[in-house]
């Protein structure tokens, strides 16, 4: 669990890669058609991605994992339908705030969800310490420099992808609530159908209905959001972390953010000034602290560790001392046995 295999490095790094030039994605893909249109069809896209993933692990499952999955299908659609409202929900606001803001904030903005969930934890009486404050100040600093500029009104843009970054911590712990009682990739796929349709009730009231032609020349950016972003980088999410301490894996993903600013910069021409530039600096520290093992803890798990080999090398040469004694005394009897030709 402690080691960090090249595999799952360079997985969870092209996870992260994919996430980061998604902002991108998503800009270009509302040159032509709504906020929430782009996310119903990417959705949608996302979920049909998914579908043989499903099929491929569904095979790979003993007779027993299916009957135990078909005794859970009201908690597998409970935890779909909630994960699809949230991630619906948070994709909106993300959408409509990359209209008013630059791909590299919104990819910032949106990573500050690894500091917020152990707050909302709080309601849910999980304890807090100090270092998780301290990246709270750090974040709220570097927030302060990245989005305001000589006042202290957020923009309009900013202020929508901080509740998206809100949304997506709620989506976490839903996620958090419901992923040990189902399988992982098909509530994944429900969430996205979902997604989908929470996407296309929101279009419809404010967007009408969309335009075929618009949506057939945005195609590449929702091809690229819907399978990359959605259904192939979820999936590299589970392979990479499979057998990978969760710290570890969280601080490769953080890089998405960082991503999203080069991607940016390279393909879309969106520059940051020096005060942007600290700004980011300072909420990517704070991701980092926030998800960095508390010293008491890993000094627990280690004495724990070492307390358990102790005793269990001191049963085991228990028993190899009984095992010599018993060969000893068993050596003695065949010894003793009139007959014997044992040392001829």
């Amino acid at each position: 669990m402690n080691q960090f295999p090249a595999k799952n490095l360079f997985l969870l790094f092209l996870t992260a890669f994919i996430w980061g030039t998604a902002f991108v994605a998503q800009s270009v893909g509302m040159d032509h058609i709504g906020p929430f249109t782009f996310n119903a069809v990417r959705s949608l896209v996302g979920g049909i991605a998914l579908l043989p993933v499903i099929l491929i692990f569904q095979r790979r499952k003993t007779p027993e994992r299916r009957q135990q999955e078909k005794a859970n299908r009201k908690t597998l659609l409970l935890g779909g339908i909630s994960c699809g409202l949230a991630l619906g929900l948070a994709s909106g606001l993300q959408q409509v705030g990359i209209q008013y803001t630059t791909v590299g904030k919104a990819g910032f903005i949106t990573a500050l969800y690894i500091v917020i969930v152990p707050i909302l934890g709080l309601f849910f009486r999980k304890k807090v310490g100090a270092k998780l404050w301290v990246s709270v100040v750090i974040a709220i600093f570097g927030l302060y420099l990245l989005c305001m500029s000589g006042s202290l009104r957020l923009e309009w843009g900013d202020f929508l992808v901080l509740l998206c970054a809100v949304c997506f911590s709620v989506h976490i712990m839903v996620i958090d609530y419901f992923t040990t009682k189902v399988d992982g990739v098909q509530m994944s796929c429900i969430q996205f159908f979902v997604a989908a349709l929470f996407s296309a009730v929101c279009m419809l009231f404010t967007e009408g209905v969309p335009d075929p032609h618009a949506v057939a020349i945005s195609w590449v950016p929702i091809l690229y959001a819907g399978v990359l972003s959605s259904g192939v980088g979820y999936t590299l999410q589970i392979i990479g972390q499979k057998g990978v301490n969760p710290t570890a894996a969280s601080l490769v993903l953080s890089l998405e953010s960082v991503i999203s600013v080069l991607a940016g910069w390279v393909i879309l021409g969106q520059s940051m000034s020096p005060r942007e530039i600290l700004g980011c600096v300072l909420m990517f520290c704070a991701i980092i602290l926030a998800q960095l093992p508390d010293r008491k803890k890993r000094l627990s798990e280690c004495t724990r560790g070492l307390k358990t080999k102790i005793l269990f090398d001191g049963k085991r040469e228990s028993r190899s001392a009984g095992n010599a004694e018993r060969l000893s005394f068993a050596a003695f009897r065949l010894k003793k046995t009139p007959g014997s030709t044992r040392g001829k």
